[in-house]
């Protein structure tokens, strides 16, 4: 593969240690990494993209999603619900999910995210109905282009045992294990530059036993991949907690082996003081979710408190059920915004919600060779025109988060193109809309 040159960039932000913005900027891609950052570099036979009136940054990372969800956006019954009610609305439906369903959804949301900026993404897969498979996203992502870390979730507590979910959506949990340990020795790919990692990811303290929580623990620690589940979401999540446990999530987390630089927990809107220090002193990770947790009226997670005590914080759009967008720049300028709605107008920048969105995420997810435009990092690079109507009479790149747009022009993967000219590269998006449509009326009329 030739290589790429990426020149002229109004503003070059690499979120390197010094956070250099260069004006000017070029970048050199070769054998899908970092082979030069600087200005006036020579073309020495690459192929050039032209960056002027663009801004140019790392590629996002979206640190939790459930991107099956993208078939089910803005359902009846569950658009003015919290959490728990929530859930019961749509585990019917997603009750009717089989593997095509999986699949599209996926791809779905996976190229939202890329025209967003994304250039890797994790999700958070625990239901597996009608011979539905994590393998149905690996190739969904495969096809679209991204870098993805999906996880394998899973539900053992139903109905009938006190649970939210139906029974047929759960699984059993010697099973559970088995197919966590196929996947992780079948998919995952501990190189530097891998395009595919796998976790392991039980759904949610309230929908799987103590024991599986444990055991999922060591499995990941055995395997060397990562562990990931929901935490602290709301009042109601609290309460469940106290009540069933006898102590707060994070206690109960802790109790489990479920902290360490190896955790990164979803929203964690109710942290309390001690939980922080806890996932502070730790290492563990929390993906703030801040549109979802609008959405679903669950509050303003205490983003300010912990990066000021240490905790690595990055972002994820969360599910298109309850988000019910999957665009992760967006999701960054929310992040921004409440925090400084409950802490301060100086309480968040838009660098820095820019940092958490890039190098933040990269941290979370372990990924040390991505979220920055440093040479030997791989090549996952956005590029945003400035030049149209959103960023008209702007002076600053901070534009980016405070007005737009919110939409790429160009986006690289490992060096690859995936988005040319705000449209994606890599397949027949209007197609694949076509048959999610198409998907959707049938669980309609089911």
């Amino acid at each position: 593969m030739a290589d790429i040159l990426i020149k002229g960039a109004d503003t070059l932000v690499t979120m390197d240690d010094a956070r250099r913005e260069i004006a000017g900027g070029d970048i050199r891609i070769s054998g899908g990494m970092i082979a030069e950052v600087g200005q006036n570099l020579p073309q020495n036979g690459a192929e050039v993209v032209l960056a002027k009136g663009c801004v140019v940054t790392p590629g996002l990372v979206n640190t939790h999603h459930h991107l099956y969800q993208t078939l089910t956006r803005a359902v009846p019954g569950g658009q003015d619900a919290l959490l728990f009610g929530w859930l019961q609305t749509l585990y019917p439906i997603w009750a009717n999910f089989g593997p095509e369903e999986m699949r599209i959804s996926a791809m779905i949301g996976l190229s939202e995210l890329a025209l967003s900026g994304c250039t890797l993404s994790s999700d958070h897969l625990y239901l597996f109905p009608n011979g539905s498979r994590l393998e149905d996203t690996i190739e969904a992502a495969h096809e679209v282009g991204l870098r993805f870390h999906p996880t394998r979730g899973a539900m053992s507590i139903g109905e009938s045992d006190g649970g939210l979910p139906p029974d047929s959506l759960v699984e059993g949990e010697a099973a559970i294990l088995e197919d966590c340990i196929r996947v992780v020795d079948r998919f995952h790919d501990a190189s530097e530059g891998a395009m595919v990692r796998v976790g392991i990811a039980p759904c949610s303290p309230f929908s799987v036993s103590r024991d599986l929580m444990r055991d999922a623990a060591l499995l990941a620690r055995d395997k060397g991949v990562m562990l990931h589940t929901h935490l602290a979401e709301n009042d109601e999540d609290i309460a469940y907690s106290l009540e069933k446990f006898g102590c707060r999530p994070g206690q109960y987390a802790e109790d489990l082996g479920w902290t360490g630089d190896d955790v990164w927990h979803a929203h964690c809107v109710k942290l309390d003081g001690q939980e922080i220090d806890l996932f502070a002193k730790s290492g563990t990770g929390v993906a703030h979710c801040p549109c979802s947790n609008c959405r679903l009226g669950s509050g303003i997670a205490p983003v300010r408190q912990m990066r000021d005590a240490g905790v690595k914080v990055a972002l994820g759009v969360d599910g298109s059920a309850s988000n019910d967008a999957g665009n992760l720049v967006a999701e960054a300028r929310q992040a921004m915004l409440l925090q400084r709605v409950q802490n301060g107008a100086d309480a968040m920048s838009a660098r820095e919600a820019l940092e958490i969105a890039t190098r933040g995420g990269a941290a979370v997810l372990g990924r040390d060779d991505c979220g920055q435009i440093v040479v030997g990092k791989r090549a996952d690079i956005a590029i945003w025109d400035v030049s149209g109507v959103e960023s008209a009479g702007c002076w600053d790149a901070a534009a980016l988060l405070l007005a737009g747009p919110t939409r790429v022009r160009d986006l690289f993967v490992e060096g690859r193109q995936v988005v040319r000219d705000g449209q994606m590269a890599t397949f027949d998006l209007p197609r694949v809309i076509e048959r999610q449509n198409a998907l959707a009326r049938g669980l309609m009329e089911r």
